[in-house]
């Protein structure tokens, strides 16, 4: 079942009536999400995938095209309060979506504004917190948390909003490894035990191979998309496209090159280690 369909949608930033050829930001992309699904956008800077996560709910509206969530028109004003109750964005840099001085109080926000009772409300950020693993920094000031730390509480506050999906647009890009590695670990639990739906902007490609598909972007326009295995065995393609692959794909499709027999092409270490293992003995 489809829960978010982008139908051949056209985007740009220029206005149309003073610069008619204007590069669209994005350029005929047609995508379907299902529900409860992990899918992965990847692309180089400026290909388009940041703004193709506002038009997710409806924070920028196509100049043509539509994308639908759970089958209500974003660009249908009545309904932009539901479709942003139904999916959650959560921006690059954590400082930008942290409004309070304390923990819980950051937390609380989306549902106070959205008019919860208090009761609700407090059961919604201790289950959001508990979630993502930061309950015991509840009443911590959130400036002095960890980069890791942050993001996971900026997810919180999307979570406390009840959302049937979230949107990350890049969110592991200011963090060091094991900020990505704390942010990485609460998605997939959020999307494997709590059934949510996740879209994850990225441009590492470590974090790609752990979602159940992904859409690759170049220019404006979805350039392949499917099962992790399936993007990254097109390796002449990704690097044609400038766009990076794995490094465990990198390193055996350059001995596939030499003549290595490669049966497949392994997207983590420890495939890479096993497909070598049988290749040398």
């Amino acid at each position: 079942m489809e829960f978010i369909s982008i139908q051949d949608v056209y985007f740009s930033y220029g206005d149309p009536s003073e610069d008619p050829n204007a590069p669209n930001a994005v350029d005929g992309v047609s995508l379907e999400i299902r529900k409860g699904e992990f899918v992965a956008v990847i692309g180089h800077n400026g290909c388009g995938k940041s703004t193709l996560a506002k038009h997710l709910n409806a924070m920028l509206l196509p100049d043509r095209g539509k994308v639908y969530v759970d089958s209500d028109d974003t660009a249908d004003e009545n309904k932009t309060f539901e479709i942003r109750e139904k999916v959650g964005l959560v921006l690059q840099n954590p400082d930008n979506q942290l409004v309070a001085s304390i923990v819980e109080e950051d937390v609380a926000f989306g549902p106070e504004n959205l008019g919860v009772e208090p009761s609700e409300i407090r059961k919604r950020v201790d289950k959001a917190l508990k979630a993502v693993g930061m309950y015991e920094y509840r009443l911590h000031a959130p400036h002095k948390l960890s980069g890791g730390q942050k993001q996971r509480i900026a997810i919180a506050g999307v979570l406390a909003i009840q959302p049937q999906c979230i949107v990350l647009d890049e969110p592991t890009a200011m963090l060091d490894p094991s900020g990505r590695s704390e942010v990485m670990n609460t998605l997939l639990k959020l999307n494997r035990e709590m059934g949510i739906t996740v879209i994850l902007i990225t441009h590492y490609m470590e974090e790609a191979v752990l979602a159940d598909r992904v859409a690759v972007m170049d220019s404006g326009r979805v350039l392949t998309s499917g099962t992790p295995r399936e993007v990254f065995s097109q390796v002449e393609l990704l690097k044609k496209h400038r766009l990076d692959v794995p490094q465990a794909a990198e390193l055996a499709f350059r001995l596939k090159g030499c003549g290595a027999d490669i049966p497949q092409i392994p997207l983590t270490a420890g495939e890479c280690v096993k497909i070598l293992g049988e290749v040398l003995s």
